[in-house]
């Protein structure tokens, strides 16, 4: 039997994101943090309450804006390079935030060469699975791959978990500096290309597949110019926004119910991340994207409303259920939308093309999270954060319908159009 070495490039760069998913793990540092506020004492953080998610605010923005140089860095040098960047950046960070308590310090390390670091990795995984798969199974490869980024709280929270009551939390991020160093470095040697005659099994012809024409050759400056380029933006920044502002409090969420174990509602999100992003992945792939895109914002909004109310209740398992389903839509959010580049832009400047429509993931995220923040200390609840972001995915349904309805327009000009 032939060994398939597509297979292998998808399972390290799921291992790799496994290990750069750190940062969907932020609420449960966060928890500990505030802790340390609250007793205050000699070695305590001393925080401003409202600057405690900054540096997981920051690092979502520099991750998003990274992916454009390091996008680049990808197209040109390959993923290999690229990913052991990430995996020094990471290091770099973590070794740092773990000899001080200093807000500022936890800004650039975490927020900054962290961030940077996750964007160097994530650029390098999914391009370099995707390159060994047809455009029919672009969704489901990149979902797979990208799971493993959203998967990863479900071990590092409870991880982090025990590791902070044993060793506390600056051992517990030097430990993770150094391990994520190892893993990263080891399974970027196994990110490696296909060969330039290699041609996947079931590889069709786009115009008998029914398929949008792929524009290989068009310059990543050229789609700012396209209404397509900003629709599909605005798109990303919803559903990126909307999701990432409740994993940052998610377990924040969860204590008042659950206490000491509300790192489990953590891992469970994890799951439903992760979950999502296969299973829209391969939905997308069957009945299209935009439907599939739809889908998703109509029932992430009607989770949003519904959080509305969990955030007020105690029932644990209320507000476990409604943070799963929502870490679902999150994630097909991200097995979506890649698959959206590839097949729209083509793969010779995938990365940088990318790169670029995943800035709207750190803006919308950034902007989500802080606007959470302050509604919420203005407010006491989360209640307002989720209507709002409810509405905006409603927003998001219309745009998204418009955006399949431009798609059919233009499958029917190409198809009429002769062959060369």
């Amino acid at each position: 039997m032939k060994f398939n070495r597509g297979i292998a490039v998808v399972a390290a760069g799921t291992g790799i994101n496994l290990a750069l998913g750190i940062l969907y793990s932020w609420s449960t540092f966060k928890e500990f943090i505030k802790s340390s506020i609250a007793a205050g004492g000699e070695g305590a953080f001393a925080w401003h309450p409202a600057a405690i998610n900054d540096p997981y605010a920051l690092a979502c923005l520099v991750f998003a804006f990274t992916m454009i140089p390091a996008g680049r860095v990808q197209d040109k040098y390959g993923a290999r390079i690229t990913a052991f960047i990430g995996g020094v950046l990471v290091s770099m960070g973590f070794l740092l935030i773990a000899h001080s308590v200093d807000y500022w310090n936890w800004v650039i390390g975490f927020g900054g060469l962290v961030g940077a670091g996750l964007a160097f990795g994530y650029s390098a995984a999914t391009p370099a699975a995707l390159k060994w798969f047809p455009p029919a199974k672009s969704g489901l490869v990149a979902g797979i791959v990208v799971a493993g980024f959203g998967l990863a709280p479900a071990y590092i929270a409870p991880l982090a978990t025990y590791l902070v009551g044993a060793h506390g939390l600056l051992h517990t991020m030097l430990f993770f500096g150094m391990a994520f160093l190892v893993v990263v470095s080891l399974l970027s040697l196994l990110l490696v290309p296909p060969p330039a005659d290699h041609k996947p099994a079931g590889s069709l012809d786009s115009r008998a597949h029914g398929a949008s024409q792929p524009r290989p050759a068009e310059h990543p400056l050229d789609l700012l110019k396209k209404g397509q380029f900003w629709m599909l933006w605005v798109l990303y920044f919803i559903g990126a926004g909307a999701g990432l502002m409740v994993i940052g409090s998610i377990s924040g969420l969860a204590k008042a119910s659950m206490g000491d174990m509300a790192y489990l509602a953590v891992a469970i999100l994890a799951l439903g991340n992760a979950s999502g992003r296969v299973v829209a992945g391969m939905l997308a792939d069957k009945f299209g994207r935009s439907r599939v895109l739809a889908g998703v914002f109509l029932f992430q909004a009607l989770l949003m409303f519904g959080a509305a109310y969990a955030s007020q209740s105690s029932g644990a398992l209320l507000v476990v259920l409604v943070a799963t389903l929502i870490g679902f839509n999150y994630g097909a959010n991200l097995a979506i939308f890649p698959s959206y580049a590839k097949v729209l832009w083509g793969m010779p400047h995938f990365g940088v093309n990318y790169g670029m429509l995943f800035t709207a993931w750190g803006v919308g995220g950034f902007v989500m999270v802080k606007l959470s923040e302050m509604l919420k200390a203005q407010s006491g609840s989360f209640t307002l954060s989720f209507l709002a972001a409810g509405c905006l995915l409603l927003i998001g349904v219309a745009l998204a319908l418009k955006l399949d309805a431009r798609k059919k327009a233009a499958r029917l000009a190409f198809l009429a159009a002769p062959a060369h």
